[in-house]
């Protein structure tokens, strides 16, 4: 089997069967040389069998699936990098929370990939009038934002939808989110949870001049179209926390992606019970 590597360096230093996970991954492989993000290459390279090989960003990917050894920032990270070419990830969460990743370290190693589903989410993409870097990846798996570039003065969005015109959002930023997101930075602004498989996208102000401002969810077919202004010459653009400063009045399409992410899981896995475990629903 063709596999794909990326993993957080710091969570794997502090995985106690971090070597073990590296030792069932090549046995997966079966032999196959295991491709391995350029970003940790280097400080897996000793314990990864002899043709493993390093892949930058961008450069074009084979494989059949993706490991992503982490929390959710490794868990998207590995997104940006595979997605694009239609490869399944598989998390193994070693953070926090972990709603991306399905898999705990235990539960990789008793695995043997034979009773695994894909299920598929929608991404957003983003279209800008303002340059962006060159190495800024423009597609996102939990939310775009568009956000005040300090804590001086509140930002205005104006919003569309398609062709109609919506409202002009005032404070302190706009968040476009995915039904994936919907738990991440949407739900901390007071937005809807969504089930992960929804055909919608959520608009959700952050802390709202007019408390009439509320969350919206749309179809996902819609076209999103915003432009901030400010006292500040500039506003922050965010994709799944990766910030980059705009001029004002810069104008940004946010709509769906044309490939989904495709997220490995275990036949067991449900969202419901996801939720009342990492949120603890039901607990005293």
């Amino acid at each position: 089997m063709k596999i794909f590597l990326h993993a957080s360096r710091h969570h794997f230093d502090a995985l106690e069967c971090g070597r073990r996970i590296l030792g069932h991954i090549a046995a997966l492989a079966a032999g196959e040389p295991i491709a391995v993000s350029a970003r940790c290459y280097d400080h897996l390279r000793p314990f990864l069998p002899s043709e493993a090989f390093p892949v930058a960003a961008g450069e074009e990917l084979e494989a059949e699936i993706a490991v992503s050894i982490g929390g959710d920032g490794t868990f998207l990270r590995t997104a940006q990098l595979v997605s694009p070419y239609g490869v399944p990830i598989l998390g193994i969460n070693a953070g926090h929370l972990g709603y991306l990743a399905d898999f705990t370290p235990e539960s990789f190693l008793a695995s043997d990939l034979s009773d695994l589903r894909v299920e598929e989410r929608m991404m957003l993409q983003i279209c800008s009038s303002a340059p962006l870097p060159d190495d800024f990846v423009p597609f996102a798996v939990n939310e775009v934002a568009l956000l005040r570039q300090d804590t001086a003065s509140m930002i205005s969005v104006n919003a569309r939808l398609d062709a109609h015109e919506l409202t002009t959002y005032r404070g302190d930023g706009l968040i476009v989110s995915t039904p994936t997101g919907s738990t991440g930075y949407n739900m901390s602004v007071g937005g809807p949870i969504i089930e992960p498989t929804a055909p919608v996208i959520v608009i959700s102000p952050i802390a709202p001049h007019t408390l009439a401002m509320r969350p919206l969810v749309v179809n996902a077919t819609s076209a999103i179209h915003l432009m901030a202004d400010s006292r500040a010459d500039g506003c922050l653009l965010s994709l799944d926390s990766r910030i980059v400063k705009i001029p004002v009045r810069s104008r940004i399409e946010v709509s769906r992606a044309g490939f989904p992410l495709r997220v490995v899981q275990r036949r067991g896995y449900d969202f419901v019970s996801t939720l009342r475990t990492k949120l603890h629903w039901g607990q005293s």
